[in-house]
């Protein structure tokens, strides 16, 4: 019996739906040169982009030590966020790579038919503004005047919109986003960026650069930034080197009361915050019905959403989701590539993490683990794009222990979120009646009068086509 499903019959093979077919791989502090060396791997993972930590020169922290994270005491010091401490806008810092490199990773990824998105953090500086170099100072007229007026005041409201887009977030000073100066010294990074191959930006608080509806600083004339950097206007003559529409640009707009979500939505896809969220409950719950998973919590309409199980954030910063095991996060994997809609981001765990080391072996620039590539992410990341076209509709049993997402009369995925094995006597599908053997372990799955029956692993996916 189904629990729940969505408002998709998946009844019609032939229907063509609007879907988002690319995913997502989040090389999290990987260098540029351990990406480069893996882009056949990720190829062959079936990622049709791969996702950078920053590329522009930041701020030395901790006498430049390569550690994810040190405390006090620990011999190899280091901390991975020095990377969102811009002191320049070039290509280049000591964390992951020189321009060289940078450039080598890129021909990597055009070998291997591998887009490549960079993270990009213009709202503000190094925390030691002081750290900030020359070339930045002097292309903006000054070092005073590469701040909002109300830059140095640490926000107190995240809900006020002239506080959350003008004011100091973590202790980081905010950058005056609208001055012309800054605009043009920014978008010359982003534009170098584009000369060499890059497909796709990530907007690092997004939501704290100001939209035009949003109130003004003293030392702002118009809030144009998103104009500028999505290519809708030129500044000093610049413009945005290749068209917005050819690349993949979204920004990180977390949710909260009072954040513009429609009005970010007119010039860029989003993150899903609130759908992770939700999802990470039902793994923690290991129940479908824990959360809402047919709603994208969310405004905007799923094919602008960029989906995740979890963030570097969630990970890194309060370890939210990191208690969440290997197996439940590539079960949140395999349920948001196997939908229609969304463009599912696969954050790469540090290698050697575990439940009670989140850091595993602890190194800036090496590779995560090798979950990124586990046969269950790959199936369903190939079967994402295989389904392309093919409308969704996602279902239950009654115990939320095994979702099943159906993709018309062509494939289903079957994902059992539960530490318990699971039999299905007569869950509801769409595809056709047969018998049907998995992708990856080849278990055999029966379809009899539109039910399937079968039994499934603990913690284990399956993908099953139509053929």
């Amino acid at each position: 019996m189904a629990f729940i499903s969505s408002c998709n019959s998946g009844k019609d093979s032939k229907a063509v739906a609007d879907t988002n077919d690319d995913v997502i791989l989040h090389a999290w502090s990987w260098s540029f040169d351990t990406i480069g060396a893996n882009m056949k791997d990720i190829a062959a993972a079936g990622y049709t982009y791969v996702q950078t930590s920053p590329a522009n020169t930041c701020f030395v922290g901790e006498d430049g030590g390569l550690a994810l994270f040190s405390a006090d005491g620990d011999s190899v010091r280091g901390k991975w966020y020095y990377y969102y401490q811009p002191t320049d806008w070039k290509i280049g810092n000591y964390l992951l790579g020189n321009r060289d490199q940078f450039k080598a990773m890129m021909d990597s990824a055009k070998k291997y038919n591998i887009k490549v998105i960079v993270d990009v953090l213009p709202n503000h500086t190094a925390v030691d503004h002081t750290a900030v170099l020359p070339d930045l100072d002097n292309a903006v007229g000054g070092h005073d005047k590469l701040f909002h007026a109300n830059g140095f005041n640490d926000i107190r409201d995240y809900n006020d919109r002239y506080e959350c887009t003008t004011g100091k977030m973590g202790g980081l000073p905010d950058v005056n986003t609208e001055n012309p100066d800054f605009q043009h010294y920014y978008l010359t990074y982003v534009n170098d960026l584009l000369s060499l191959g890059v497909k796709g930006f990530r907007y690092d608080t997004a939501k704290h650069i100001g939209l035009p509806s949003d109130p003004l600083d003293s030392l702002a004339s118009r809030n144009n930034f998103w104009d500028v950097a999505t290519g809708r206007e030129s500044v000093k003559g610049l413009k945005l080197a290749v068209p917005a529409d050819s690349l993949f640009i979204y920004g990180e707009v977390l949710q909260d009361k009072n954040v513009k979500e429609k009005e970010y939505a007119e010039y860029m896809n989003l993150t899903a915050s609130a759908y992770g969220h939700a999802l990470r409950t039902v793994l923690d719950k290991a129940d479908f019905a824990a959360d809402s998973l047919l709603s994208w919590h969310h405004p905007a309409e799923g094919k602008k959403l960029v989906t995740w199980v979890e963030s570097h954030d969630t990970y890194a910063n309060e370890h939210e989701s990191a208690g969440l095991t290997d197996q439940q996060i590539r079960m949140g994997w395999v349920f948001l590539a196997s939908r229609q809609n969304g463009t599912p981001l696969f954050f790469s765990r540090p290698a050697g993490s575990t439940r009670e080391n989140f850091w595993g072996n602890n190194r800036v620039g090496a590779r995560g683990n090798d979950e990124f590539k586990h046969p269950e992410v790959v199936a369903a990341n190939k079967f994402r794009k295989d389904m392309s076209g093919t409308p969704e509709k996602v279902i239950s049993t009654d115990n939320g222990a095994v979702i099943e997402v159906s993709r018309g009369s062509s494939g289903v995925a079957l994902i059992n979120i539960s530490g318990q094995e699971q039999n299905l006597n007569g869950l509801e599908t769409t595809v056709p009646d047969g018998e049907y053997h998995d992708r990856v372990y080849n278990s055999i799955f029966t379809v009899k009068s539109g039910k399937i029956s079968g039994t499934l692993s603990p913690y284990t996916s399956y993908i099953l086509y139509n053929n």
